[in-house]
């Protein structure tokens, strides 16, 4: 499933990295670029709740993941069709559902792997794979971008990687048709319900997203200070990089010391924004290598937290609602940033760090929690 996302998001952050240059040049501006990614990101995290529940209901859940990838590979290169915003603004949210649809079921597959490999390990080296085609993507776009400069080109060569991971896809689905047996009558979820770290850690990350802001206006700021419109993707392509090399360190450290190394990289995350935000665009390489280390935080070491606290039966659930908490902190936080942005930069940076730390104590009250199960690597 690594490759699969490996190929899935170099479609996906190869559309992510033009998506809010592309948006301005059909006459979107500021505001509606922020909400509409904040808004495609909210239905992104939203459906997972719905995905999730529908997974621990229905025993066929390789159709809801096919119909998941689908969704999200093919609007992206329909992207290139759109002559309006609207439109645009459609297809983008469309692909923000699709991801929805699958993801809570993935990260369940992945978790019947955990007790043997380790929570930190699993989800760390999936989200390396991850964070490669992140960085692909941008890359693959900055590319045509500096050769032609058309934004529908670009969208368009993203079928050939969406193609690439529906037959990736497929040979994981024939090869492993039952992921649940790949626990060996060994179960990593223990909980007899939703506990009460479970929560806490839902709520922390919900803070965190908040903070996080999304690229779409990361990419407009930069446009406007300087960056010309085939080097902004290589921002995001640096951000995903140190992102997927941060992702395997992190999540080896977090199966042996825990909760400590997601606060350190909450930490260092809350100083992207005044990188980004207040200094000259130069400085925007810092904050962006930052903002790498947050989606890393994101996609590896707060999965191994919750992969910690799972209960029994019900983990497509417990991985969704999660997914929709965390969406819910993600729009609040792009709404809010696309509202201050034209207002106050300084406001913005206050804003997006303080939502972050705000998310520390949140994190250490979970972990002090009688009800919450040992984070680090579970052993035979």
């Amino acid at each position: 499933m690594g490759f699969v996302d490996l190929f899935g998001d170099t479609v996906y952050s190869g559309g992510a990295s033009m998506n809010g240059l592309f948006l301005a040049s059909v006459g979107a501006g500021a505001a509606v670029i922020s909400v509409v990614g904040g808004l495609s990101e909210f239905l992104n995290y939203l459906t997972r709740g719905v995905s999730g529940y529908l997974g621990d209901r229905i025993r066929r859940r390789w159709p809801l993941v096919f119909a998941g990838y689908a969704v999200n590979l093919l609007a992206v290169p329909a992207l290139a069709l759109a002559g309006h915003w609207p439109v645009a603004a459609g297809l983008i949210m469309v692909q923000g559902i699709g991801r929805g649809v699958r993801k809570p079921l993935v990260q369940t597959m992945l978790s019947y792997t955990t007790r043997r490999y380790g929570k930190g390990r699993v989800y760390g080296v999936n989200t390396a794979l991850d964070h490669t085609g992140r960085t692909l993507g941008p890359l693959v776009v900055a590319g045509v971008l500096l050769l032609t400069g058309a934004f529908r080109t670009s969208y368009a060569l993203l079928a050939v990687p969406a193609v690439l991971a529906l037959i990736t896809l497929t040979v994981a689905r024939i090869r492993f048709p039952a992921p649940a047996a790949l626990e060996q009558h060994r179960p990593t979820a223990t909980t007899e319900g939703f506990t009460r770290a479970y929560w806490l850690y839902l709520t922390a990350g919900a803070c965190f997203a908040a903070g996080l802001m999304n690229f779409e206006l990361i990419s407009f700021h930069l446009a406007r200070g300087g960056a010309t419109r085939g080097n902004v993707p290589l921002f995001l392509a640096l951000a995903t990089g140190v992102g997927a090399l941060a992702s395997l360190g992190l999540g080896r450290l977090f199966d042996r010391i825990g909760l400590p190394v997601v606060v350190t990289a909450v930490l260092a995350t809350a100083a992207f924004s005044p990188f980004v935000f207040l200094l000259p665009v130069q400085f925007a390489l810092a904050g962006m290598a930052l903002w790498g280390i947050g989606q890393a935080t994101q996609d590896s070491l707060l999965t191994a937290l919750v992969a910690g606290v799972l209960p029994r039966g019900r983990r497509n659930l417990a991985f969704g609602l999660y997914y929709a908490g965390y969406g819910g902190g993600w729009v609040v936080g792009a709404v809010t940033a696309g509202l201050l942005y034209e207002r106050s930069r300084v406001a913005l940076v206050a804003f997006a760090a303080g939502v972050q730390l705000a998310s520390v104590p949140i994190f250490l009250a979970a972990r002090r929690r009688p009800d919450h199960r040992s984070a680090g690597r579970s052993t035979a």
